[in-house]
């Protein structure tokens, strides 16, 4: 179908190989066909049609915008397309977990570390993480939540928040969608690792 949605085609064809959502034969899956893909449009990946638009930043929600911070200048490197777990308001805006500042196969560790604070394990639309910066830093379990920590302004964002179903989120994180801007990510992912 020509407007199947890049989430869509995944998905089919994970079911086509049999393989069971959430389980580690689809991660690794996931990751290899999403290193297939190489990076993606920013704009296509918008439009998807299994992206909600949503116009707020609530809590335990994965959500992915565009970005122009305000201090881009004095920054060593930035994402201006960042994959985060909203973690709750901020003055001007809110704090959130930028997925892109780890490696793929971190951030899969870290995603299932988090589904044990998931509200249910049904993982659709109801599904939100029962996140916050104190649980997040109040446990070793947590720790690679330290160079992903950002605060957004909400006026900086500058194309609409779209929200990632809990159904989608195995396949996002594999999907090579940052735009880092001033270093690779392979500096980035570097940097990273020196903080966890």
């Amino acid at each position: 179908m020509a407007d199947e949605s890049l989430f869509d085609k995944l998905e089919s064809e994970a079911f086509r190989k049999g393989l069971v959502a959430r389980s580690r034969e689809a991660d690794a899956w996931f990751r290899k066909r999403a290193k297939k893909l190489g990076n993606l449009n920013m704009h296509k990946i918008i439009k998807d049609k299994r992206l909600v638009e949503t116009g707020r930043a609530v809590i335990g929600d994965m959500v992915m915008f565009h970005y122009d911070p305000v201090m881009r200048l004095s920054l060593p490197f930035y994402d201006s397309f960042p994959l985060i777990i909203v973690v709750g308001p901020a003055q001007r805006g809110f704090y959130g977990i930028n997925l892109h500042y780890l490696p793929p196969t971190v951030r899969a560790v870290f995603l299932d570390k988090l589904s044990s604070i998931a509200n249910n394990s049904k993982y659709d639309e109801t599904t939100k993480l029962k996140i916050s910066y104190q649980l997040l830093k109040s446990t070793q379990k947590f720790k690679y939540f330290k160079p992903c920590f950002k605060h957004y302004l909400n006026r900086q964002v500058d194309s609409k928040k779209m929200k990632v179903e809990a159904s989608e989120w195995n396949i996002a994180i594999f999907l090579q969608m940052d735009m880092f801007k001033k270093a690779s990510r392979s500096k980035v992912w570097a940097d990273s690792r020196s903080k966890y």
